[in-house]
């Protein structure tokens, strides 16, 4: 076991305080976290072994013990096709700094290889990818590490617009949880491949956050403002659902995918006509649900077209006068229980998503994140996380706490670059121009 010493002086409820020479043994607790090493940034798990005041200021030196987790993701198959595992089913598949660098190092080297002709993605655990690892990312804020978030969020978006422009046929099969940061990574690809053991979902504006990783690109594409009543409201699509509106273009019963694995690899071809024969072999043509919202498309364009948020709730409480069907209840108590401005600066950003292309979306989104991060208008991002994911009381102080608190000018602040800082800059994503093709919308 390797120890490092790291004096803190948090500023915050985290600090432990004592009267001058008080020794205090602390609950032991695991923290998964950013941390700059000699080496780099790496990911650590964190465990807070005892925290010991020095002198009359209080500062706290705690001593930590970590261990760096191993094969977070892997690579495997054979020099035709190429497999890309996420492999942290205990922890949901979430991302980290060290897994996103790891799939980009070897994603561009599988596509510089003349002999790869397909690269299948897929999560451990029946378990796809439940998003990025937001609780790392609040423990780095709160310890004045915001720098490194915005450095793994850069990552993030590079990865996915790699992913988005990637010259061979990507396979995403996506088998169980697909929250946020999974989405952004498969949702982009060519192949996406769902089960009965399906479930989406972009529920960022209940932990303070915005439908980000280019959700603002594949939402705005759906039918209709389905993509607006997703973004806002957070709710869950099945596998069905997400083939019907566009989000997967194919389904295949979770028991299958083994034997498809194997067909993929067998084919050794990177045509895609190939392919799809291929996955439709074993391809279902499941049927939604009768209480399923997609069915209810008719009644989302009538709400979510609305221009403001207010107009949004508005028209879905007047359609609970006409019916009570239990998606309108749940969509109208999501939107009056989540961040006010998260709602204002998720439907702006996807109403400007509808018009740009994935790189303008990308550009728009880390721009935004960089505001939330900063909390340059509003500290609901972090006041999110601490109350659904750290505190897990459940009872986040949002602020502005009204949606007619929130003003026209604190939105656009979000969309604006951080003026005060001349090291920021916009994100630089590199050049795939060759990639016209691939980068036509999928949905």
């Amino acid at each position: 076991m390797f120890f490092i010493k790291v004096p803190l002086k948090l500023k915050n409820k985290y600090t432990w305080e004592g009267r001058q020479g008080s020794e205090y043994l602390c609950s032991i607790q695991h923290f998964p976290i950013l941390y700059p090493t000699p080496t780099g940034l790496t990911a650590l798990t964190i465990e807070i072994i005892h925290c010991k005041s020095e002198g009359h200021d209080f500062d706290m030196s705690p001593l930590f013990s970590y261990r760096k987790e191993l094969n977070q993701v892997l690579f495997e198959g054979d020099s035709i096709s190429r497999k890309v595992i996420l492999n942290r089913p205990e922890k949901l598949n979430i991302l980290n700094y060290e897994m996103v660098s790891q799939m980009l190092k070897n994603l561009k080297a599988f596509e510089n290889d003349s002999a790869v002709r397909l690269v299948i993605l897929k999560g451990n655990g029946n378990i796809f990818c439940a998003g990025g690892d937001i609780v790392s990312n609040f423990l780095s804020v709160t310890q004045g590490h915001w720098s490194y978030v915005e450095k793994f969020y850069e990552k993030q978006l590079i990865l996915d617009y790699i992913l988005a422009t990637y010259r061979k046929p990507l396979i995403s099969l996506v088998d169980g949880i697909v929250m946020g940061g999974g989405a952004g990574l498969s949702m982009h690809g060519r192949f996406r491949i769902v089960t009965e053991n399906t479930v989406f979902a972009m529920p960022e504006t209940l932990i303070g956050h915005f439908p980000d990783l280019g959700a603002s690109h594949f939402l705005s594409r759906l039918p209709g403002h389905f993509g607006e009543y997703l973004g806002l409201t957070g709710a869950r699509l099945d596998g069905a659902e997400m083939l019907a509106c566009g989000l997967a273009t194919h389904f295949v019963l979770s028991r299958d995918l083994l034997a498809l694995e194997n067909a993929l690899q067998a084919l050794g071809s990177s045509d895609t006509a190939t392919i799809s024969e291929a996955i439709n072999n074993f391809g279902h043509k499941p049927t939604i649900k009768d209480d399923s919202a997609y069915g209810r498309l008719e009644v989302i364009n009538k709400c979510f077209s609305k221009e403001t948020v207010e107009e949004v709730l508005l028209s879905l409480e007047n359609e609970v006068e006409n019916r009570t069907e239990k998606w309108i209840l749940v969509a109208i108590k999501s939107i009056k229980s989540v961040s006010p401005i998260s709602l204002k600066v998720a439907l702006r950003s996807i109403r400007e998503g509808r018009t740009q292309n994935l790189k303008q979306c990308l550009v728009r989104e880390y721009t935004i994140c960089c505001n939330f991060i900063r909390a340059t208008v509003s500290n609901d991002a972090l006041e999110g996380a601490r109350a659904m994911l750290v505190d897990k009381d459940k009872k986040p102080q949002w602020e502005p706490s009204r949606l007619e608190l929130v003003s026209k000018d604190m939105v656009d602040r979000c969309f604006t670059g951080i003026d005060d800082d001349d090291d920021w800059q916009f994100l630089q994503l590199p050049d795939r121009s060759s990639m016209a093709e691939v980068l036509k919308p999928k949905l």
